[in-house]
């Protein structure tokens, strides 16, 4: 399997921004008669709670809260956004997307084009390299990618799987720079015959996972794709500032470091607080990080993801 790399000399993360409801759900919230604790939810999953979308909040409102955040930090206006990527499994309506709904609601009235990715969890790697094409090939110069999900919207509360997931959202504003200096490095890969291992089959509200499925697949793929990206542009771990990976869970998270050989130390999370955000989980814990003052220039950020279909993929990018 050939893995094609994308590299963009000429893009840079302007701004981050993120959103997650108001609403929270501790573990002792969700699990009521259900064949499992709190306890086990936090020493397994690494979650003590999640926040949750009200039943009038969708993901276009999400969206749009972190895009309009990642927009002011930029110090633009929204209508200087030239095209708007929405990273989504939980859009609002089949049709239109969530970003046209997105782009209504931040107050876009450029007519800027708009659209959503769905890659599930990998969805916001999938954006950015998306956006980064059109910025590195000179069609834009303000790219806005948010990755956001209600995943609580297709959730079974009385299914023990109900403790895995949170709603929330993340966005950066990509932007052409002057200098082709730095790095950012993408790599993308798929292979649908996962397809039902994670999935919401046609007429069922519901996500249904394999568990022990899912398990295995993203902690043997998470650990091969940072592998992949590392070797393609010929560095190592030891190189890597920080790694931010989609918010699977601790387990796999903890695994993923073991096979790598690193501390579980070195993974970036908001588990705890945030639980699993799928496409979200990599904006909205990039946004975290970096309003905690925690990144610095000339740091290098190591993302990667795995969502259902399978997708997958990792992003090297030197702040």
């Amino acid at each position: 399997m050939r893995t094609k790399n994308s590299r963009f000399d000429s893009v840079r993360i302007k701004s981050t921004g993120s959103y997650v409801p108001a609403k929270i759900l501790r573990n002792e919230d969700v699990v009521g008669n259900l064949p499992t604790s709190p306890e086990w939810i936090e020493e397994t999953l690494g979650i003590r709670q999640r926040c949750i979308a009200e039943p009038d909040e969708y993901t276009s409102d999400l969206a749009s809260r972190a895009g309009l955040e990642a927009i002011a930090s930029a110090g633009l206006e929204p209508n200087e956004i030239d095209l708007i990527i929405v990273a989504t499994s939980t859009p609002d309506r089949k049709a239109p997307s969530a970003a046209c709904i997105a782009q209504v609601k931040m107050g876009i009235h450029n007519g800027c084009a708009a659209f959503d990715v769905a890659a599930v969890c990998s969805g916001f790697l999938y954006g950015v390299t998306i956006g980064g094409q059109f910025i590195q090939n000179g069609t834009y110069e303000h790219v806005l990618v948010i990755g956001a999900d209600t995943f609580s919207k297709i959730t079974d509360w009385n299914h023990r799987n109900c403790a895995f997931f949170g709603d929330g959202a993340g966005a950066v504003v990509l932007e052409r720079k002057t200098r082709a200096n730095g790095l950012f490095s993408s790599i993308l890969m798929a292979e649908g015959e996962g397809m039902n291992d994670f999935t919401v089959y046609p007429g069922d509200p519901y996500f249904t996972m394999n568990g022990k499925v899912v398990y295995e697949k993203a902690t043997t793929i998470l650990p091969e794709c940072v592998r992949q990206i590392l070797c393609i542009n010929r560095l190592g771990l030891e190189d890597v500032s920080m790694i931010m990976p989609h918010q699977a869970s601790a387990r796999v998270l903890k695994r993923t470091a073991e096979v790598l050989n690193i501390p579980y130390s070195r993974m970036q999370t908001n588990l705890e607080s945030c639980a699993n955000t799928a496409g979200a989980s990599v904006p909205l814990l990039l946004d975290q990080v970096n309003r905690r003052g925690l990144i610095h220039e000339g740091n290098l950020l190591l993302f990667a993801a795995i969502g259902a279909g399978w997708t997958w993929g990792a992003c090297l990018y030197r702040w």
